[in-house]
């Protein structure tokens, strides 16, 4: 697998937004349970606990990082099928996220966007989120999983340059 980068950098009135995007030949509910059931996170991102409600705190464990931390991330909001945004903070920053799905036809596009505070850590983010979102793609159609090592180093100079883009 040759991954290809795919980020868009959205400036907006209130500062800038990383956006990716897949599509799925599924249904938003399919696609809403691959990325809101702890069973199903577990196969691409990492399994999560708790009670899950818009202003809850959940803990979500980082499966394919080192050492595989428990993070807390807060739900923000909830709007099933369509919005899932979630927070956190950790020893990298505060992270703002929103998981936006859309069906027409028998596809349904997933858009996520990540609220940046800062373009800093862009040139690591954006890969990072492309490696889990074709985590996500490998865990529904069944292909192999990508390794990570084709996503970063390897992606950061367009991300760098994206940023650097005015």
């Amino acid at each position: 697998m040759n991954p290809r980068p795919t980020g868009r950098l959205v400036r907006t009135g209130t500062g800038s937004d990383l956006v990716l995007t897949r599509s799925f030949r599924a249904s938003v509910e399919d696609v809403w349970a691959s990325v809101t059931e702890p069973e199903r996170t577990a196969r691409w991102f990492g399994p999560w606990k708790g009670e899950a409600a818009p202003g809850r705190t959940i803990q979500v464990q980082m499966t394919f990082e080192d050492q595989a931390p428990w993070n807390d991330m807060r739900i923000e909001a909830c709007e099933p099928p369509r919005r899932l945004a979630l927070s956190a903070t950790d020893e990298f920053g505060s992270w703002h996220i929103e998981l936006l799905l859309s069906e027409a036809d028998g596809t349904t596009e997933l858009r996520f966007v990540e609220h940046l505070d800062s373009e800093e850590q862009i040139g690591e983010n954006g890969p990072g989120w492309e490696y889990y979102l074709d985590m996500l793609v490998a865990a529904r159609d069944g292909s192999p999983q990508p390794d990570f090592n084709a996503y970063y180093p390897a992606m950061k100079p367009y991300f760098v340059e994206l940023a650097a883009r005015t």
